[in-house]
């Protein structure tokens, strides 16, 4: 390829620092091969032997010297070269461009980024992998992303175009939308203008007033994360503060100034702006803690650590003096991996005549454990990052995800009788003209009568639903008996009265995720939480404590015990175990403002294991990257220098570090796991799997603990080959896993097996009891093993204590021959023994055989759960669901997901889900409602879910009264709402045919509008406080739940029910009015619509079960606005026959024909098949 030449740019005459030019491809590989390059008649320093061929060419791709023209170029693609230059000529003048500094680049070109062997070209898509050098000029900057925050749903040019469109593609707004549009064409007008406008605009303007109130709200929260004031590192120039203490030059600048390349100083419990690059922290160690909990929902503080380079400088300003560039991948979601690499060109030098501090070139891996994600906080000390992702291109807002908006089943449900009513209405109106026989305009006709019925589609019923909600919101989150519980999704209270399904986390939600160490085995010798103090004495003796306190102790050790192994013998295996417990973790102490010392860890499990090491003798007091201090029993202090750590990760299952003692200089690896993943690591023995199946049926989690010794060959050997592959930019987490594989994990000495107690949760067993008996099917999802898992559900009463428990559990057939075939074999335990099942047909037969068995417990792993949804989804999702109970282990986040959709699907019904930790969140999501649980394992879970609530047991009272009372009185709202709108148009339509089918309204004007609002809306909504029994019957007796998930509440027949209480009292209503006709037409008007006032008072009056002085309230007010409305409606209301005894008596008349035959009918019914809820008052 050839070259691209490139204008050249100036070097600060006082330091030797900056960019070298590129070679060409010929002088690489002599380079590489020579070990050495002349350009300019320098030479390079001479790679260490210890970097390897592929990171001397990584280096070499950043960094190489070209022999010949005085001019520097940068290799590009040739699609680069194409597009950005078009032909060979370059520039030969040389200038000084960008920012002022020893290594200035060239403005007008971006410096290419390392090449990748996972770039791709085709198809143009752009790369956003780059190489970002120290200092950048503003242009390259200019071309990422601004660092601005912008949560923002609208501008002043999309708010209302969006806001209209979010409300008119529902069925109900768009309907009344072209009816008030209708009433501007003429011949349609009918009555006010603003009795069809003003109940339309009143929600809009409801709803868009909401709606720029919170955009404002986030406006004000974006403006203030942008505005926020971070210090910047540069250069002394105009500016910049002077450094009180001789450090680096700094300048204020706004958050949304922030750039890509800039060295940010943070300062403790400032929030972190932009993905940064951990350079340099105030503690010697190079590492400092952040909190995560507004990343990841993780209240756990998290260590990390600075580039080993930079740590290494004098200074914070000599960050500004080093010639150096970070290379980073492309921008993803996870925030958990990171690749890049940190490249030294030139080292920061106060004369020419300085040796550098480190090799030049020097490469360096950067992973998750060097970044200081945005929205993190700095907990402690202070650091100084370099930016590589600012705004949209940062972890936290590309995992800023926006969850689909839940809707109820019940406002489906009206949404369906919504278009029901819409069918009746058109019918209706046809109707009428046809019985006309279509005279004159018909068409005309139709559409009037359709806007004389609209109401049978009453505006107001979305409404009244929405403040229901906002009422049983209310109730829930001031509730005091389950404090602390938050509302997050306001619009699904009812869904918690129809839960059919539910989905439980176990840890941290059964569970209470307070972990306490109960035993440890060690093969020979068993030690129980009653006998720790055993373990303690063994630690003293073999710490040398003395043999006095080892004789007064010796009567708790066994015969047995003693028989096989000699005093000595067992402290030492003692004290190996206890010391690599104490030495293989992640936890920090950490001294607090009142001096005592708390552990920091991202698991529970750790935490109590050192508090375990502690309570036995073996305390941990110092720990950083490179040193581990431990106190033992004697007072003495033991110091180990961390070589290197391998962190856990849900896919290895297992943790390893490297450490040599200072005084011995013996090296050890040390690892602890899964028993799953460690059995294939240690040596073998016969009595691992079955230790850790009896600790998992005592409900224990287990780890089992391994060390190796290693000589300092073998390390160094190790250290060079795993370097090698962590500078490595494609599958470096593969290459670095295969070379611990192949290097460490061989061969390992079992030292013993740990066993730890999660404590269950207050009130479980009761909880899952009461649940199961309001006739809700509980599944427990769960990462943990099957033993404990079962062990888990037996205990907390999910299985009863005699019911059959079916397993499923996916296993490597060793009877198989063909490779492969082992993929679609499981065991069974219906047989004693088990049974291998290998094709589909065997697998069909299990399925055959739970079908049978309805009433047993099924228990699953997580590979066979996805093969029987692989084979047979239907079939198994339908036998499934009618187990009592359904245990599934080993679930990744995904299957929790796919399970709950899955039911969801195949059933209809409510699924509900409930869980605590960060991996349920997308369980919750996929869920009708979902619970998170505030707990250990932070609050994602929590901010992700429809409802928050601090404990387990709290779910009783949320479903059984809150869910149950909300589903009731809004399934009764509506329909009296929609019956309220259906007797007036009913009214209407009997008027009209009997007066020549003319389109004329009955009612209008002020009428039409305090009917919907003054006249009957506070009793109507006064029965968002009715209730058929109280709390403690409701909790009592949870059979009532089981009745209300029928659905029978609301449903076709209920509707039409009310359909046919409508039409007779709508006619009733009428034809007596018409009946006692006067002399003028007001006066129909005024008998009618009286009458059906208090017809509609007397109907909420039966329905309501058990009175509240709200409602009683309600009925009076109402009553008495109606009488004194009549004074100032004249043109309605003929004040001296309103006043006369005639009046009185005949609208008594109508009503009594109206209502009075609707209470016998319900006191009959309340009689002969009253409701379950009746009998137990």
């Amino acid at each position: 390829m050839s070259d691209i030449p490139l204008r050249a740019f100036g070097r600060s005459r006082n330091s030797r620092s900056g960019y070298a030019p590129l070679n060409t491809e010929r002088d690489e590989y002599d380079t590489i091969g020579n070990g050495s390059a002349n350009g300019n008649n320098q030479q390079t320093m001479p790679l260490q032997t210890t970097i390897t061929k592929v990171a001397v060419s990584a280096a070499k791709q950043s960094h190489q010297r070209w022999k010949g023209k005085k001019r520097q170029v940068y290799r590009d693609d040739p699609e680069e070269h194409e597009g950005l230059l078009g032909d060979d000529e370059g520039h030969d003048s040389e200038e000084e461009v960008g920012r002022p500094g020893p290594a200035s680049l060239p403005t007008h070109e971006q410096p290419t980024s390392r090449s990748s062997p996972s770039r791709k070209h085709a198809g143009g898509s752009k790369d956003k992998s780059r190489t970002v050098p120290f200092r950048p000029p503003e242009k390259f900057q200019a071309r990422f992303s601004p660092n601005t925050v912008k949560n923002q749903k609208y501008n002043a040019f999309t708010f209302l175009p969006i806001v209209f469109y979010e409300q008119f593609k529902f069925f109900f707004n768009l309907y009344f939308l072209l009816v008030a549009l209708s009433q501007f064409v003429p011949a349609l007008k009918i009555g006010f203008i603003a009795t069809y406008i003003a109940p339309l605009a009143f929600v809009l303007f409801v709803t868009m007033g909401k709606e720029a109130y919170d955009d404002y709200k986030r406006y004000l929260r974006d403006k203030e994360a942008n505005s926020a004031k971070y210090l910047i590192l540069e250069p002394s120039g105009v500016g910049t503060a002077s450094p009180l203490d001789g450090g680096p030059h700094t300048r204020s600048v706004p958050s949304s100034s922030i750039r890509v390349g800039d060295l940010i100083l943070l300062e403790k419990n400032q929030r972190v702006p932009a993905d940064l690059v951990l350079l340099r922290t105030s503690d010697s160690s190079g590492t400092c803690f952040i909190r995560t909990d507004q990343l990841d929902g993780e209240t756990d503080w998290k260590l990390r650590a600075a580039v080993p380079t930079c740590r290494k400088l004098h200074s914070d300003r000599d960050l500004l003096s080093l010639g150096a560039e970070i290379y980073a991948d492309p921008p993803i979601k996870d925030i958990h991996t990171f690749v890049g690499t940190f490249t030294i060109n030139s080292s920061p030098s106060q004369s020419t005549n300085d040796v550098p501090m480190v090799p030049v070139p020097t490469v360096e891996p950067l992973t998750a454990e060097n970044m200081l994600w945005a929205n993190t906080v700095l907990a402690a000390g202070s650091a100084i990052g370099f930016v590589v992702y600012t705004g949209a291109e940062t972890r936290a807002v590309m995992n800023t995800s926006h969850p689909q908006t839940k809707v109820g089943l019940l406002d489906l449900e009206i949404n369906r009788l919504a278009k029901i009513l819409c069918a009746v209405t058109f019918a209706l109106s046809l109707v009428l003209v046809a019985l006309n026989g279509f005279r004159g305009l018909w068409y005309v006709y139709v559409f009037r009568f359709l806007i004389l019925f609209s109401s049978i589609i009453p505006i107001s019923l979305r409404v009244n639903l929405d403040m229901g909600k906002t009422v049983y919101a209310s109730q829930i989150m001031n509730d005091p008996e389950i404090p602390g519980t938050i509302v997050r999704t306001s619009t699904l209270p009812e869904e918690l009265g129809r839960i059919e399904y539910l989905l439980s986390d176990k840890t941290g939600t059964l569970t209470q995720n307070e972990m306490e160490m109960r035993k440890l085995h060690m093969g020979t010798v068993s030690y129980g939480f009653e006998s720790m103090d055993e373990v303690a004495h063994q630690l003293h003796v073999a710490f040398g404590s003395g043999d006095k306190a080892h004789k007064k102790q010796m009567s708790l050790m066994t015969g047995a015990q003693l028989a096989t192994r000699g005093r000595r013998d067992m402290s030492s295996r003692v004290k190996d175990v206890v010391l690599s417990l104490a030495l293989c973790h992640n936890v920090t102490p950490v001294s607090n403002d009142d001096g005592t010392v708390t552990y920091q860890a991202s698991s529970p499990d750790e935490v109590a294991i050192v508090q375990w090491t502690e309570s036995v003798g073996l305390t941990l007091i110092f720990r950083d990257r490179t040193l581990i201090k431990l106190q033992t029993p004697s007072g003495d202090h033991l110091s180990f220098d961390v070589l290197d750590i391998f962190p856990f990760t849900s896919e290895s299952k297992r943790m390893g570090i490297i450490v040599r003692e200072q005084n011995s200089g013996e090296i050890t690896f040390l690892q602890k796991g899964a028993d799953v993943v460690m059995a294939k690591i240690v040596q073998r023995n016969d009595w691992l799997e079955e230790e850790t199946g009896n600790m998992a049926r005592e409900g224990l989690r287990t780890l089992v603990m391994a060390k190796k010794k290693m000589s300092e060959q073998s390390y160094e050997t190790f250290r060079e080959r795993h370097h090698t592959a962590s500078v490595q930019l494609e599958g470096r987490n593969e290459a670095m896993a295969a070379v611990v594989a192949e290097c460490l994990e061989k061969d390992l000495e079992l030292l013993g097996l740990t066993g730890v107690e999660d404590k269950l949760q207050d009130e479980v067993k009761s909880t899952l009891e009461l649940l199961r008996n309001a006739g809700i099917k509980i599944w427990m999802l769960t990462g943990d093993k099957i033993e404990t898992a079962t062990c888990i559900a037996i205990s907390t009463k999910l299985v009863a204590r005699n019911q059959y428990i079916h397993q499923v559990a996916k296993r490597e057939c060793l009877l198989c021959e063909k490779p492969g075939l082992w993929l679609t074999c499981f065991v069974s335990s219906n047989t004693k023994y088990g049974e291998i099942v290998k094709t589909s047909d065997g697998v069909r037969d299990q399925l055959e055989f739970l079908q049978s068995k309805l009433d047993c417990c099924l228990v699953i792993d997580g590979e066979s759960l996805q093969l029987c949804l692989n084979l047979f989804t239907n079939e198994f999702i339908e036998i499934a669901t009618k187990l009592s109970a359904v245990v599934a282990c080993r679930c990744s986040p995904t299957q929790k997901a796919d399970v709950a959709r899955l039911i969801r699907k195949h059933t209809k019904k409510r699924v509900c889900c409930i869980g605590d930790g960060g991996n349920d969140v997308s369980m919750i999501q996929a869920a009708d409602v979902g619970v998170g649980i505030v707990g250990k394992e932070g609050k994602q879970a929590s901010l992700a879910a429809d409802f928050s609530v601090i404990q387990f047991s709290h779910l009783t009272k949320l479903l059984m009264w809150h869910g149950r009372n909300s589903y009731r009185r809004s399934a009764k709202l509506a329909q009296f709402v929609i019956h309220r709108g259906l007797i007036i148009s009913v009214m209407q339509a009997v008027f009209s045919a009997i007066f020549y089918f003319a389109p004329i309204a009955l009612y209008q004007g002020w009428l039409m509008v305090g009917y919907a609002t003054v006249y009957t809306m506070a009793p109507v909504f006064s029965l968002v406080l009715d209730r058929d029994v109280n709390e403690d019957l409701a909790l009592l007796y949870p059979e009532l739940y089981k009745d209300l998930t029928k659905g029978r509440v609301l449903s076709y027949k209920t509707f039409f029910t009310w359909l046919e209480i409508s039409l007779y009292q709508g006619s009733a209503i009428m034809i007596m009015s018409l009946i006692l006709f006067e002399n003028e037409f007001l006066n129909i008007v005024s008998i009618s619509f009286t009458a059906l006032i208090l017809n509609e008072l007397i109907m909420v009056a039966l329905e309501i079960t058990i009175w509240h002085v709200y409602m009683v309230i309600a009925e009076i007010v109402t009553l008495l606005l109606y009488a004194i409305s009549i004074i100032f409606l004249p043109e309605y209301f003929d004040l001296s026959f309103v006043v006369s005894v005639r009046f009185v008596w005949k609208v008594a008349v109508i009503v009594a024909v109206s209502a009075f035959p609707l209470y016998v009918i319900k006191f009959i019914k309340s009689k002969i098949s009253p409701a379950a809820s009746s009998k137990l008052l």
